[in-house]
């Protein structure tokens, strides 16, 4: 399963940071960012994904987050 968010991260040592975060959530998954595309595009690769949860983890430390359809 692959989800992608919209998100407002910047750079690359935050995206560093959110993808370490998202690990101790969902440690068998795949998370990368795409910071060069206008949506700053996070994308998850895993076998279960919460997205409620990553919104969460994300806006917990100062990120918008939003599910890109």
């Amino acid at each position: 399963m692959i989800e992608v968010f919209k998100t407002n991260v910047q750079e690359e040592s935050q995206s560093e940071f959110i993808i370490g975060k998202l690990l101790e959530h969902f440690p068998n998954s795949h998370i990368n960012f795409d910071l060069e595309d206008c949506d700053k595009v996070l994308r998850v690769h895993s076998t279960s994904i919460s997205n409620q949860k990553i919104i969460e983890i994300l806006n917990t430390h100062g990120y918008l987050c939003e599910v890109l359809l």
